[in-house]
């Protein structure tokens, strides 16, 4: 009996069996992409685990017992999903499908073309963030000296400004959070560069672009760097900064619901003793001095938007004493006493399906030049240079998005500037600009961005139209390639608009060619550049004072970059290489003929390596820049003619620069503060470079104008209460 209920259950077992397997019917069908096979597509019947994947060809096949009105599923992370309904019945069922791309902010190309983005929003692309800047040896924690070691930029160290590929400092602009910093700098003496007057820390990221820059920003002939402000800090903290040099303090308190924060800082710093301590080439008769403060605070809405506010002020003063180059004089002296002060508004808001961004900014410069000589030890006041500059920026942009990838955005800007000085000057210039630019993504691997600014200037009357266009095409899977194309307009520098002369708008264009490869810790890009310069001011006077006569000026820049950075190949160490190649000539201010420009080096290298080690708790960081002979020239004013007396080449600029950073409470939990001590030390082989030469009124007499100093040692710490920084440290980001 029980072996027939064992033989009957085998018979019932078989039998189901039988008529599962004659009961499946067979799916196939083919996957195409642009009239192509495509392979490795999911295709599956909806809520069931039946399926398969497509081969080579874009083939599939598969069983199925399912019956009746079904859904078919065909999916790939890289293809939209398309989902096809069917109706399997008795026979073998054939369903094709054709594809679509799946279009997404993270796989879609994106233009780069003359622009190095680092942001909190792309930290992929990062290759200069905030961390970056304190870490590179040599830029002394400021965002502007960082840059001198990314391709593109001239390393100029008499005068402060970004030179960008043939460009004087004053055509590359600097925004915050939208709206233009017209006193990004410190006043300074001519021949010493002045220093940021913002704290690096107070940004999130920047976009620097040397060329082909969107067309919500103008006024700049070469480039723009535009500095984007943190919205929250992510605690409260009190900071403490001290050194031989300086004292800082700062506060910044975060409300328990993360909704609001504001906070105040101070700073003073005096060179006094460094002067004693180090051979300086510049004669300090009143040491490099001064104090300052910020104020902040930031909101969130309640909707998600931020409003933001910041200010700042400073007052410094130094004298500089030198041999004279004239016989009647043995000494000459410059004394120096300035203020400024800056306002920052901005505010961000989604409207339904816009996004707004709101930015107002204003500007004081005060600065008072005393020069004076001295003859037998008696000195003579000469002549007093009083500037005071008032500035407003507004703007205001309108983005909507079309799709995933696409976009559109408008909006206008006003820039009024006001400037009086002792010699009876009173300029005025308001600039209204609107522009409009679309973002336009045909696909994940080929964008592009069209725009176009209009600008009126009320000094000059006039006006001018600057369209722009950039593409981005995906080569393979990690190489891109960008094109960029625009028309650039700036003013005349205001300094030099001394009489009534006719004049307009000084114009660029700029062709910029892009191959970028980007993977995991390694990044590499090549680039090539062109600009026709046209209507550059032309001036006539001596080294000091020059006026504007007309704008008949006009130049060419052409030239490739290389940069390559790896945090990769080599364990705890990131480095990268870039190396500049600038062939430019100029006629323009008092050139009586087209010159390669004094602040322009042929070829230019820098080198900067990181790494931290953990059990030292300490990070090693070295830079280095080579930089070949500038030109230099004697150019003299003789009867309403500019004529070239002298010319030459200073020899080959090179520095090499070591810091390091020491975390003393790395790894201790319990510790309540973070403390940082720095030591670091620029030109450390003391090299004597030079930046180039002045001369005496006849032309018979020079002298080489040089660094402060040829090697300078920081020593400081720096403390925080309430943040814990250890895992930037860790990641060799500290």
């Amino acid at each position: 009996m029980k072996h027939k209920s064992i033989k009957n259950l085998t018979i019932l077992l078989f039998t189901t069996l039988s008529f599962m397997l004659n009961a499946q019917i067979t799916i196939s069908g083919k996957v195409n992409f642009k009239n192509k096979g495509v392979k490795d597509i999911s295709v599956t019947l909806k809520d069931t685990y039946d399926g398969a994947t497509t081969d080579e060809k874009g083939n599939y096949s598969f069983q199925t017992t399912e019956k009746g009105n079904q859904t078919l599923v065909f999916s790939n992370p890289k293809f939209e999903e398309v989902e096809k309904s069917i109706s399997i019945g008795d026979e073998p069922l054939t369903a094709n499908a054709d594809l679509k791309e799946q279009i997404s902010e993270i796989a879609a190309v994106t233009i780069s073309a003359g622009a190095i983005e680092a942001s909190d929003k792309k930290r992929a692309t990062a290759l200069l963030t905030p961390i970056d800047i304190y870490t590179t040896a040599g830029a002394d924690g400021q965002i502007s000296s960082a840059l001198n070691y990314l391709p593109g930029v001239q390393k100029v160290g008499e005068s402060e400004g970004l030179f960008v590929r043939g460009g004087t400092g004053a055509e590359t602009k600097i925004f915050m959070d939208g709206s233009l910093i017209n006193n990004y700098f410190s006043n300074s003496v001519p021949g010493i560069a002045g220093r940021d007057r913002f704290n690096t820390s107070l940004f999130r990221g920047n976009i620097f672009s040397s060329g082909g820059y969107s067309a919500i920003y103008g006024q700049a002939l070469s480039g723009v760097l535009i500095l984007e402000s943190v919205d929250l800090p992510s605690t409260t903290s009190y900071d403490f900064g001290i050194s031989p040099l300086f004292a800082s303090g700062s506060y910044q308190k975060l409300s328990d619901r993360k909704t609001y924060s504001f906070g105040t800082s101070l700073s003073y710093f005096n060179l006094d003793l460094i002067q004693k301590i180090f051979k300086y080439n510049t004669n300090f008769t009143k040491p490099a001095q001064g104090f300052g403060g910020d104020a902040n605070f930031r909101i969130k809405t309640k909707s998600g938007g931020m409003l933001k506010y910041y200010m700042n002020f400073d007052k410094n003063q130094m004298a500089v004493k030198s041999l004279s180059l004239e016989p009647e004089y043995d000494q000459t002296k410059v004394d120096l006493n300035a203020a400024n002060m800056y306002h920052n508004f901005s505010f961000r808001q989604k409207l339904g399906s816009y996004l707004l961004n709101v930015g107002t900014s204003y500007s004081l410069n005060d600065s008072k030049l005393h020069f004076s000589t001295f003859k037998n030890e008696l000195e003579t006041p000469q002549t007093d240079f009083n500037n005071k500059g008032n500035y407003f920026n507004l703007k205001t942009v309108m983005e909507r998005k079309i799709n995933r990838i696409s976009a559109v955005r408008g909006g206008f800007e006003f820039n009024n500037a006001h400037e009086t000085n002792n010699f009876g000057k009173n300029y005025t210039d308001l600039i209204s600009s609107g522009f409009a630019e679309t973002d336009m993504g045909f696909s994940n691997n080929l964008s592009a961005k069209v725009g176009l600014r209009v600008e009126h200037s009320s000094y000059l009357n006039k006006t001018n139209f600057a369209p722009r266009l950039a593409l981005a095409y995906r080569l393979a899977k990690d190489w891109t390639s960008s094109l960029a194309y625009g028309i650039f307009y700036q003013n005349p520098e205001s300094k030099y608009l001394n009489s009534e002369a006719p004049l307009t708008f000084q114009k660029a264009e700029h062709y910029i060619f892009q191959v970028q490869k980007t993977s995991e810790g390694r990044s590499f890009r090549l680039e090539a550049f062109y600009k026709d310069y046209q209507k550059l001011t032309k001036t006539i006077g001596d080294q000091y004072v020059q006026t504007a006569i007309n704008n008949d000026g006009n130049g060419i820049a052409k030239g490739a970059e290389i940069f390559w950075r790896d945090k990769k190949t080599f364990k705890n160490i990131d480095y990268w290489i870039s190396y500049s190649l600038l062939d430019t000539k100029r006629d323009f201010m008092n050139y009586p003929v087209s010159l390669t420009p004094s602040f322009a080096a042929k070829h230019t290298l820098s080198i900067v390596a990181k790494k931290f080690v953990t059990d030292w708790k300490t990070g090693f960081n070295l830079s280095y820049t080579y930089a070949s002979g500038r030109p230099y020239y004697d150019i003299v004013s003789q009867n309403g003619t500019n004529i070239l007396r002298q010319e030459g080449t200073v020899k080959d600029y090179s520095g090499l620069n070591f810091s390091l950073n020491y975390l003393p409470n790395l790894g201790k939990k319990d510790s309540k503060a973070f403390t940082v001590f720095v030591l670091s030390v620029s030109n450390i082989l003391g090299n004597k470079n030079i930046y180039g030469y002045q001369f005496s009124n006849d032309g018979l007499r020079s002298s080489a104008v040089l660094p402060p100093v040829n090697t300078f040692v920081f020593v400081g710490a720096f403390i925080s209460f309430g943040v814990d920084k250890t895992n930037d440290a860790i990641n060799n980001n500290l």
